[in-house]
């Protein structure tokens, strides 16, 4: 079996901070990018987002770029391994939700 497959799914926080470090972002950055993307649905305490990161490095999917000249803020990007993992967890998304329509297709409210 793959190491893509191994992985398993990501979970909604995890996925959310891949996607908010597709360009280079620090902590604070990525707090507010997901709660932009959803809208304010999600919102991601400090202490879920450092332990998110440290497991995301660990892994090899996110990687420390340095800190930015203005802020002096650590930035970190998503390496290739972490863009195919991304890649891997949109596809299977996306099949979650075509076989979701497919079954509610003709589904009335019979309740």
């Amino acid at each position: 079996m793959s190491k893509k497959l191994e992985q398993g799914a990501l979970t909604e926080g995890v996925y959310l901070i891949l996607l908010s470090m597709l360009k280079p972002n620090h902590g604070y950055g990525v707090m507010q990018s997901v709660e932009a993307m959803t809208q304010g649905r999600v919102t991601l305490g400090a202490g879920t987002l450092y332990g998110a990161i440290n497991t995301l490095l660990e892994k090899g999917w996110i990687i420390a770029i340095g800190h930015n000249k203005e802020s002096r803020k650590k930035e970190y990007v998503v390496t290739e391994a972490g863009k195919e993992i991304l890649q891997t967890e949109i596809i299977r998304l996306g099949e979650l939700l075509a076989i979701g329509c497919k079954e509610m297709e003709g589904i009335g409210n019979e309740n």
